[in-house]
């Protein structure tokens, strides 16, 4: 499956999150190593529910960039 993911800077360090994984994060100090985290923390987060027997959420968040 394929999550949207956002991608934030803040001062000198990157985070990521998945919209429709709450509580799906990471946080890095370059833009690479947080791609890197977040792939790394879909998966676990995707691994612990299915431990947890809970349904995994279907992808349904989009993004498109808007000019003002």
């Amino acid at each position: 499956m394929r999550y949207a993911v956002v991608f934030e800077k803040e001062g000198k360090s990157y985070g990521a999150y998945v919209p429709d994984l709450p509580g799906c994060v990471a946080v890095a100090k370059s833009r690479p190593e947080v791609k890197r985290l977040i792939r790394e923390a879909i998966q676990l987060h995707l691994d612990a529910m299915r431990k947890e027997r809970l349904p995994i959420p279907k992808p349904s968040s989009a993004c498109e960039y808007v000019e003002a």
